[in-house]
């Protein structure tokens, strides 16, 4: 079964009192009382990261995408928790001194602060972060409106390519590597925008699994559907070039994740506020689509102008 059959099935009935946990189906923990909000997630090697070459990229890559969640709701992390699990090879005091130096810098771009954790014995590398924020409000993942439009950040694709690259099942020069690697472990997050979605969205969720996969979390007890437009979905100049010259499958790059872009929807007469954001910010936002009637089927509208059935599905774990 996988991660969501796994959560419905043995543990959403046991925090139906609570409802700050937004019946684990969201990225967070809001209570709203308290105005506190949480995210938790784990990163393990193999999974998440695929060695421990670069300590710095990864503890900066997994703590990036812990905080991601916290911003496609439209709050700033303020405090963030490590529970480390590895071995004195993973562990040694060079690479302890890289983690140290490299969350130092984190704490700095993203004004948070380490502030508690926990470290264990394991021969699989593993972090596991908490992050936390203060926020009155919240922008839910169950919350779009038919016809609403779905925007996203930022460019999305870049990740997965990087990943391709270092996994060597993709060639490109050496600088299109190091544009690719370093989109894939050090994502942009778009943290200004936090203030700014609180006042447009309706519904919002990071692109952490893909594009079409995410979407489709974000509408998933709604009776809502989706269209897409293909040309409308950004991609960096770079990605753009390689997609031409390799005749790649757009569609199929941009929907792998680890992107940490926001998607969100919004109600139409929003539309002329959010290019103004886009201008005054410098955050690329794009409009990509539209949300539907669930009595429709989700399609894409390609580049050729045909309708597609989404059938490309991204990254999901399995048990």
């Amino acid at each position: 079964m996988h991660e969501f059959e796994l959560i419905n099935n043995y543990f959403s009935k046991i925090s139906k009192k609570n409802k700050s946990a937004l019946n684990l189906n969201d990225d967070v923990f809001f209570d709203k009382k308290k105005c506190i909000v949480v995210s938790v997630d784990t990163y393990v090697i193999g999974s998440h990261f695929i060695d421990f070459k670069s300590p710095d990229l990864v503890i900066k890559k997994c703590l990036r995408s812990s905080i991601s969640d916290l911003i496609c709701k439209g709050v700033k992390p303020k405090f963030y928790f490590i529970s480390a699990s590895g071995n004195k090879k993973k562990f040694t005091k060079k690479n302890l001194s890289i983690l140290s130096k490299a969350l130092q810098n984190e704490q700095k771009k993203y004004k948070m602060i380490l502030s508690g954790g926990d470290t264990t014995f394991s021969n699989k590398l593993s972090f596991t972060i908490i992050s936390l924020g203060y926020s009155k409000k919240v922008i839910y993942r169950n919350k779009a409106k038919l016809n609403d439009d779905i925007y996203v950040t930022g460019n999305i694709g870049d990740s997965f390519i990087g990943l391709q690259v270092l996994k060597k099942k993709i060639k490109v020069n050496n600088k299109l590597s190091n544009f690719f690697i370093k989109k894939y472990y050090l994502p942009n997050l778009q943290i200004s925008f936090t203030k700014h979605l609180l006042k447009i969205a309706n519904a919002s969720i990071d692109i952490s699994d893909g594009l079409i996969d995410d979407l489709k979390k974000m509408l998933n007890r709604q009776n809502l559907s989706f269209q897409l437009i293909e040309k409308k979905i950004p991609v960096s100049n770079n990605l753009n070039k390689l997609i031409k010259s390799k005749k790649l499958e757009k569609m199929k790059i941009i929907s792998n994740g680890d992107d940490y872009q926001v998607l969100f929807t919004a109600d139409p007469n929003k539309s002329r506020i959010i290019k103004n954001i886009s201008s005054s910010t410098g955050i690329k936002i794009s409009k990509i689509g539209k949300i539907i009637s669930g009595k429709k089927r989700s399609l894409v509208i390609n580049e050729k102008g045909l309708q597609i059935e989404p059938k490309i599905k991204g990254y999901m774990h399995k048990f």
